[in-house]
C-alpha cells in the first residue's frame, strides 16, 4: 500500500487543536526553540498609564525639549500612529541627518534581552543615551539636559510625584522613559485567539501557512515562542559587504569575524504596522522577504580562498538554506504573517508641560 502525503485539509485538521498535540516543527540539532504562545489582552493597561513614573516619561518620551533643537522627541521616529516606528528605510533626525538603520518598533519591548540592531544596549535605560546623545538623531547633550527640563516648572510635580522630590537627575530621566515604554505592548491578533482554541479565527491558507512557517520555511529555527524571536544574531546575507548598504553589525560592538553581519532577531507581532523591514529597511514586501529567504542567501558566501584572504569576509548563517518554496506555499506564508497583527489602538500624544 503506497503512503500518500497528508492533503492540505489534512494539514490544516492537525492543527485545530490543543498545541500540546500539534505537529513538531522542523528545527535543526542545537538551536534553542520555544513553542507559540499567546499573549493576552493587557488589563491592567490603564491602571499602569496612571502610574506617576509612567506618566512622567511618557511626558519626556513625546516631549521635543529632549532635543537639541527642541523639535525632535523619541516619538519622532517611534510614533504611535506607525506602529512605534517611522515608515521610513532608515530614521531620520537632527539636522535631517539619515541614520544608518532602519528605526525598530517599541512593541513589546520590554521582552527583548538586547537592544539596537546590534544588541549594544543590555537594558531599556541604556538605550535612551543613544538617540538623546547621537548628533544625528537627538544631539542633545546629555550632561545639560537635567538641568534644562529642571527649568521647566511644569515637570516639578510630575518628578515629585514619580520619585518623592523634584530634582532632575540622568538616571530619573531616562528611567521613566524605559518604565513608559515597557508599557508599549502588541493587543492580540487573530493568531493568538486561534492560539487559545477559536480554530475559525485563521482561514485555512492561513494555517498552512503557519505549517509552512514551522516547517519548510524554517522560520522557526530563528522566529518562535510567543514573540516570534530567538532574541539572537544571525546572519542572513544582508551584509552589502564592501558595497553600498554595507553594514557589518554585531562585529561592530564584538570585533569577532565570526559577528561580521549579525543582526538581531526582530519579533514578528504586529509586522504590518512596521514596515519597512530589515536593519537596512530595504524590504516593503512580503513577498519579496519571502523570495530572499527561498534563495537560502548563500550564493554570496566567499570561497575558501577569499575566507583565507580576508577572515571578515561574511557567511549566510547555516540555518539559512534554499527552500524551493512552491508559489502556493509562498502566498500561504505570506497570509500567514499578515494574520500576526492585532493592534488597533494608537496612543494620543499627552500635553507635556511647556513651561
Amino acid at each position: 500500500m503506497e503512503i500518500q502525503d497528508p492533503t492540505i485539509e489534512d494539514i490544516v485538521k492537525s492543527y485545530k487543536k490543543a498545541i500540546t498535540e500539534w505537529p513538531k516543527p522542523n528545527i535543526d540539532y542545537g538551536v534553542e526553540w520555544k513553542e507559540f504562545a499567546p499573549i493576552k489582552i493587557d488589563s491592567a493597561y490603564f491602571k499602569e498609564q496612571d502610574k506617576p513614573n509612567v506618566m512622567l516619561g511618557k511626558m519626556l518620551f513625546f516631549d521635543p525639549k529632549l532635543s537639541k533643537s527642541n523639535q525632535i522627541s523619541c516619538s519622532s521616529c517611534h510614533d504611535p500612529e506607525m506602529g512605534w516606528s517611522d515608515r521610513r528605510r532608515v530614521a531620520l533626525g537632527n539636522d535631517h541627518l539619515l541614520g544608518a538603520r532602519n528605526t525598530m518598533s517599541l512593541f513589546n519591548i520590554s521582552e527583548r534581552t538586547s537592544f539596537f540592531w546590534d544588541g549594544r544596549a543590555k537594558t531599556l535605560e541604556e538605550q535612551a543615551a543613544g538617540p538623546l546623545g547621537a548628533n544625528h538623531e537627538m544631539a542633545m547633550d546629555v550632561k545639560t539636559l537635567p538641568a534644562k527640563i529642571q527649568a521647566v516648572k511644569g515637570y516639578k510635580q510630575l518628578f515629585k510625584n514619580a520619585f518623592g522630590d523634584d530634582k532632575v537627575t540622568y538616571d530619573r530621566i531616562v528611567k521613566s522613559i524605559a518604565d513608559f515604554q515597557k508599557t508599549i505592548k502588541s493587543q492580540p491578533s487573530r493568531f493568538d485567539r486561534f492560539l487559545e482554541g477559536k480554530y475559525n479565527a485563521l482561514t485555512d491558507e492561513e494555517i498552512y501557512g503557519m505549517h509552512i512557517f514551522r516547517t519548510k520555511a524554517r522560520c522557526m529555527n530563528c522566529h518562535s515562542g510567543q514573540y516570534l524571536t530567538d532574541e539572537s544574531f544571525h546572519n542572513i546575507g544582508m551584509t552589502y559587504y564592501k558595497r553600498k548598504y554595507e553594514d557589518l553589525g554585531l562585529y561592530v560592538i564584538t570585533m569577532k569575524p565570526e559577528d561580521v553581519g549579525k543582526f538581531k532577531t526582530p519579533q514578528l507581532r504586529d509586522l504590518m504596522l512596521t514596515q519597512p523591514w530589515m536593519h537596512n529597511g530595504l524590504f516593503d514586501s512580503l513577498e519579496g522577504l519571502v523570495n530572499m529567504y527561498n534563495s537560502g542567501m548563500h550564493m554570496i558566501d566567499p570561497t575558501a580562498e577569499q575566507k583565507q584572504q580576508d577572515p571578515l569576509y561574511p557567511v549566510t548563517d547555516p540555518l539559512l538554506k534554499p527552500l524551493k518554496l512552491t508559489k502556493e506555499e509562498k502566498t500561504a506564508l505570506v497570509s500567514f504573517l499578515e494574520a500576526l497583527s492585532g493592534t488597533k489602538y494608537k496612543m494620543r500624544r499627552p500635553e507635556f508641560p511647556v513651561e
